[in-house]
């Protein structure tokens, strides 16, 4: 993976800035393109073609097209094929970029399977031609005030630019209810995120922006036998795709299944790669649930024979580092496995240049327990209307309202954010009132989820199929999972110049896994079924029965030790415009004293005081 920047404009030490703020992601190599009305940077992390030749910006044959590309296109061998009248000069996959823009333009970008964003220069007809990869998983933003447009893989560079460090308080009152920024707004004013599967084309002032892929075929598949075999298949192409590099792999090992799968697979496909990278806590016993996949991780590296680097952390390693988390990561973010990921990857990054991880599995085969739930809510609503009323009447005898209330949820973006949200009484205690917004964040999944998946459910709920979960996962893939997941997995490994690589995310298996139905991937309080049966020659036995854990961290205990002062002094820092700071230390009192957890929106508070006083936020 690189850093690419740019703007619209020639200004040669600005540029530069640019190439600074970003020089972490490529380190290797540095280059620079400026022309009238245009300003390119790029950072190199060679992967493929080692050589000079693969040095950016690049230039196509006819001198014509400039680009800078961060990312890899996994079949650019093939699509090299069809390009068999261009005199490439180079063995690198920017290049065929580049020969694919110059013969089918902006249908290009339909061609490619990889992980991307790069923009192309056309000196001739003075256009500016920007893409992002089909899932999100490199980031790619831009400032656009109707004259100034700035692009870049990471926001810190576009605020070298003299951008207004402004805050954007839809996206202010979406982070404290999400716990990250959803697109295609940013924390900051005028700043975007462009979103996965689109294009942005900037010619003569005008700014053009277009979505070229999208999932609609969610018709369910007849055989759950081939459903199970083209998802083994697909997995083992996928990966032996993304083992190609030129530089050393590894793989980040969880000790969770998916992970597992894709180790597994890369042992059968690439058996060269050996090295296995797993991150645990120092200080918690090997029962609690922290270091449960971290006992796994070390028992599938034994299975598999591989080089297996363990690294365990502390409450102090992390805040050690935390202002510096903060700084990469760009926008605020609430999930307090950040520091591990950050520092497995400088650990990773003395052995390997690349690593393989199993982002994706449970949004595309239905494993979080929110679809679980979501399913049992459905299946609710479809008994006859008597016996609904029944257990309306014993839930309410009970006291029950909280179930109640889930129980009555409709299938839309309103069951969705049930389940994504802090509620609204938390949220209430934390925002001063001029400034909070409860509407804010049902308000954009609505606007989300009408866009892309109302006419669909319509459709089968007309139908009497009523398969809501499908559409759940592929929200979460949309959405949490490029916005919070791959936005952190980028900045955490890119800190240290680390590719990092999704095979689960192949735009193929995200197509195939909305084709399964819900039936096939979730059974009573299992779920990824369907996954788990087809990957079942990867999984050794001490996996296999093992129940659904997520990635967490002790956080909550180093809150009421390491993180204590830090926590204090960020919420007396908080500004009282926008805080309402009585109530959130009573919050963080009641957690201290063990009193109530309330680590997540603690956790939000204490991450946005840090984030804004080291990128000097204005109000």
């Amino acid at each position: 993976m690189c850093g690419i920047n740019g703007f619209n404009f020639r200004d040669e030490q600005l540029i530069k800035k640019m190439n600074e703020a970003t020089r972490h992601r490529g380190p290797d190599d540095q280059g620079l393109y400026l022309d009238d009305g245009i300003s390119l940077g790029h950072n190199r992390l060679s992967i493929l073609d080692l050589t000079p030749a693969g040095h950016q910006p690049m230039f196509d044959a006819s001198g014509k097209l400039a680009i800078v590309f961060n990312g890899e296109i996994y079949n650019f061998q093939e699509i090299k094929k069809e390009l068999v009248d261009y005199p490439f000069k180079s063995a690198s996959d920017t290049e065929v970029i580049l020969a694919a823009y110059g013969k089918w333009g902006a249908g290009c970008v339909k061609k490619f399977n990889g992980v991307f964003s790069f923009a192309i220069w056309n000196k001739e007809s003075r256009e500016l031609f920007l893409a992002r990869d089909h899932i999100g998983v490199k980031p790619l933003y831009y400032f656009w005030d109707g004259a100034r447009f700035i692009f870049s893989s990471e926001i810190k560079a576009i605020l070298e630019c003299g951008v207004p460090r402004e805050i954007d308080f839809e996206s202010f009152n979406n982070y404290f209810r999400l716990l990250y920024v959803p697109g295609p707004r940013t924390i900051w004013k005028n700043i975007y995120k462009l979103q996965p599967a689109h294009w942005a084309k900037l010619t003569d002032g005008k700014l053009e922006i277009k979505k070229f892929w999208e999932i609609s075929d969610f018709e369910n598949l007849s055989s759950k036998d081939e459903a199970a075999r083209q998802i083994q298949e697909l997995l083992r192409d996928s990966v032996r795709g993304q083992v190609i590099s030129e530089r050393p792999v590894g793989v980040y090992l969880s000790g969770g299944i998916d992970s597992t799968a894709v180790l597994g697979a890369i042992r059968e496909v690439a058996p060269q790669i050996t090295k296995t990278y797993s991150v645990g806590f120092k200080d918690v016993a090997q029962e609690e649930k922290f270091n449960a996949d971290f006992y796994l991780a070390r028992e599938t590296a034994k299975h598999y024979g591989t080089d297996h680097h363990e690294l365990l952390i502390s409450g102090q390693d992390v805040l050690e580092n935390f202002e510096r988390i903060i700084w990469h990561m760009d926008e605020p973010n609430a999930n307090a496995t950040s520091g591990a990921i950050y520092l497995l990857s400088r650990e990773t990054k003395k052995d390997v240049s690349v690593v393989l991880g199993g982002d994706g599995g449970d949004e595309l085969f239905g494993g979080y327990p929110r679809y679980q739930a979501s399913l049992i809510i459905s299946k609710y609503q479809h008994l006859p209307w008597p016996v609904r009323v029944f257990g309306s009447a014993g839930l309410t005898l009970l006291g029950r309202y909280d179930l109640l209330h889930k129980f009555s949820l409709p299938a839309n973006h309103l069951r969705i954010i049930e389940f994504l949200g802090q509620k609204d009484d938390v949220l209430a205690g934390v925002l001063n009132q001029d400034i909070l917004n409860l509407e804010a964040g049902e308000e954009l999944f609505k606007k989300k989820f009408a866009e892309n998946f109302l006419p669909l459910v319509k459709r089968e709920q007309e139908g009497v199929k009523g398969d809501f979960e499908k559409y759940f996962g592929d929200f979460d893939r949309q959405n949490w999972l490029v916005d919070e997941s791959l936005m952190r997995l980028d900045k955490m490994t890119m800190a240290f110049a680390v590719e990092g690589r999704v095979p689960i995310l192949d735009r193929r298996l995200a197509e195939l896994a909305n084709k399964i139905p819900t039936a096939w991937k979730i059974r009573g309080k299992d779920g990824k079924v369907i996954w788990k049966e087809a990957m079942d020659k990867y999984l050794p036995a001490h996996i296999k029965n093992e129940k659904k854990r997520g990635f967490f961290s002790p956080m909550s205990k180093w809150l009421r030790k390491e993180f204590k002062n830090l926590a204090y002094d960020s919420v007396n820092s908080l500004d009282g415009a926008y805080f309402n700071r009585e109530s959130i230390r009573q919050m963080l009192d009641d957690h201290i004293s063990g009193k109530r957890y309330n680590m997540a929106i603690l956790w939000a508070i204490i991450t946005w005081g840090t984030f804004s006083s080291k990128l000097k936020i204005k109000s």
